[in-house]
């Protein structure tokens, strides 16, 4: 019997939630993604110490701000994750832009120029931005321009239905926090996979694009366990850190398909404008609250990681 993990890929893209040259090598996705969280962790693997401090020293010859090298840096390591993996590399605006539009943009196309004076052409990137109604209307500029786009931090129909209207590339709605904001207001230590929140939660969306032709392509993202991961097999992708994708290649079990188009069940399409997204979103405190913390903790990372640039350049 193969492994869950080959059993898996023959249903769904498999992307690998990291930034850590050594991981990539070893599980070889389709995809793989970064975000500063992931950037921090991947100057802790000895693989991407040289280019790290590369980066620093040419940043610091040119009179770069540790901002600006930490701007340099993250495309630097998106860079070389696109010489492993036959597909895309995503990476992420500043989350402090998560709120203005003109300037997610601009970034966005500040990153596409930088991977471009690499060598890495667009049609390899994915520009990851928030899903707050900002971002997706960035995100819909971005895309006429041929700019593909990741929008992550999605833990609502409403943001769902607002990224298929602007014709974003893909979205990654998150299964394990919207799962541990409930777990923590129902007082439940767990939840079976069938009526786990944030299983559900992905499944109806896949349902409501495929249902309505949604071109938008639904990459279910941060697990908490193979069993979530399971209880998805058939998304269009999954992104998956390396310790689950470790657990789901020792797997042998078999691996049932549980999502696939011919199942939609025909749900209705709903009309969205910024007025009903932004009341759908105040209606559900656990999008609300975990989009806010999710864009909260990114900056933090974002913050730290240049603190430590600006560590390494003053030594």
């Amino acid at each position: 019997m193969p492994s869950t993990l080959a059993q898996l890929r023959d249903m769904t893209v498999v992307v690998a939630d990291t930034g850590e040259v050594a991981a990539v090598k070893q599980y070889q996705p389709q995809d793989c993604t970064t975000n500063p969280s992931l950037v921090l962790k991947a100057l802790s693997d000895p693989a991407s110490g040289a280019l790290a401090t590369r980066e620093i020293e040419a940043g610091r010859a040119a009179g770069l701000s540790a901002e600006a090298v930490t701007d340099t840096l993250t495309v630097a390591v998106g860079a070389e994750l696109a010489a492993l993996v036959p597909g895309r590399v995503s990476t992420e605006v500043d989350a402090c832009l998560s709120f203005d539009v003109d300037a997610s943009v601009a970034r966005a196309r500040d990153i596409i120029a930088d991977y471009a004076a690499r060598g890495v052409t667009r049609d390899r990137i994915l520009i990851k931005l928030a899903a707050t109604w900002e971002g997706i209307r960035a995100a819909e500029i971005l895309q006429d321009e041929g700019i593909d786009c990741n929008l992550t931090l999605l833990f609502s129909m409403a943001q769902a239905v607002a990224c298929a209207d602007a014709g974003v590339f893909l979205i990654s709605p998150f299964v394990g926090r919207i799962t541990d904001w409930f777990k923590k207001a129902e007082g439940r230590d767990s939840y079976e996979p069938d009526e786990d929140p944030g299983v559900v939660s992905v499944r109806r969306i896949y349902d409501y694009y495929k249902s309505n032709s949604v071109p938008t392509v639904v990459m279910g993202a941060s697990f908490r366990s193979v069993l979530q991961i399971k209880a998805l097999a058939g998304c269009d992708r999954l992104t998956i850190a390396p310790q689950l994708l470790n657990e789901l290649e020792n797997d042998t079990a078999d691996l049932p398909r549980v999502l696939s188009p011919e199942q939609a069940t025909d749900a209705a399409t709903i009309d969205m404008d910024e007025v009903t997204f932004r009341w759908m979103m105040n209606a559900d405190a656990m999008a609300t609250e975990k989009l806010a913390e999710g864009i909260r903790n990114f900056d933090a990372d974002h913050k730290k990681l240049i603190a430590l640039v600006a560590e390494r350049m003053a030594g």
